[in-house]
């Protein structure tokens, strides 16, 4: 039995202890909701800055990650990828991978579904089972969520001020999950760029077309892509 696979089996054990000590919390804890007075998420970064974040949420398109990770080396930047629970249980070498070549790992929940769906315990569940995945994993902890279908709540906003999390949202939509084209893909990701914009993507095959153009419009704007905690500033 090699490293490599003694390491896949270590992790593996500690995902699924890490997930055991979860499920009996979320089975027996106590679920309640608690308002909060505004909507605190965060639409774009720094205006006076130079940089742009490409954030990239993460449930599939596995086969394209890695070469995107080369498209953004390439280039000399890098972004940050909002990552799902369920995705990184079954791609841990791959998430451990996107942590050691420099890329911010964030949070965007365990199965994807809409905050506003959930009380507050099942919004904390969605949040800290996937939190406890990626620092089992990556040895990193996340304090930047992304809400799955940009879908907001108040028990949602709740747990994230209780757990210490930044909410991420977007001010520029690529809608690269529903066309397929990666002309169009580019045209939004451009269209209108300045300083401070977070720039929702997937990793889709098109996206991965788009993406050298993509990264050279940033960098003929005199503009820099960079993680998102770097663009908040």
């Amino acid at each position: 039995m090699n490293k490599r696979h003694l390491s896949t089996l270590a992790t593996n054990f500690a995902i699924i202890l890490v997930l055991g000590i979860l499920f009996v919390s979320t089975v027996y804890g106590t679920a309640t909701t608690t308002a909060v007075k505004t909507d605190s998420a965060i639409y774009n970064g720094n205006r006076n800055g130079n940089k742009v974040s490409l954030m990239i949420n993460v449930y599939w398109g596995t086969e394209y990650i890695e070469k995107m990770m080369d498209v953004f080396d390439d280039y000399g930047f890098k972004t940050t990828f909002f990552i799902g629970g369920r995705w990184a249980e079954k791609n841990g070498d791959l998430l451990k991978l996107m942590h050691e070549r420099g890329f911010e790992i964030a949070n965007h929940g365990y199965l994807h579904r809409d905050a506003s769906t959930l009380n507050e315990e099942q919004n904390r569940q969605e949040i800290i089972i996937t939190e406890k995945l990626i620092e089992t994993i990556t040895g990193t902890a996340t304090k930047l969520f992304a809400p799955p279908s940009g879908d907001l709540s108040k028990a949602m906003f709740k747990v994230a001020e209780n757990e210490g999390y930044k909410v991420i949202m977007w001010s520029k939509d690529t809608i690269d999950w529903r066309d397929k084209n990666s002309e169009l893909v580019v045209q939004r990701a451009l269209k209108d760029l300045k300083g401070g914009d977070l720039i929702l993507m997937h990793p889709t095959e098109h996206t991965l077309k788009a993406l050298p153009e993509i990264l050279e419009g940033i960098k003929q704007a005199n503009l820099t892509c960079d993680t998102v905690s770097n663009v908040l500033g």
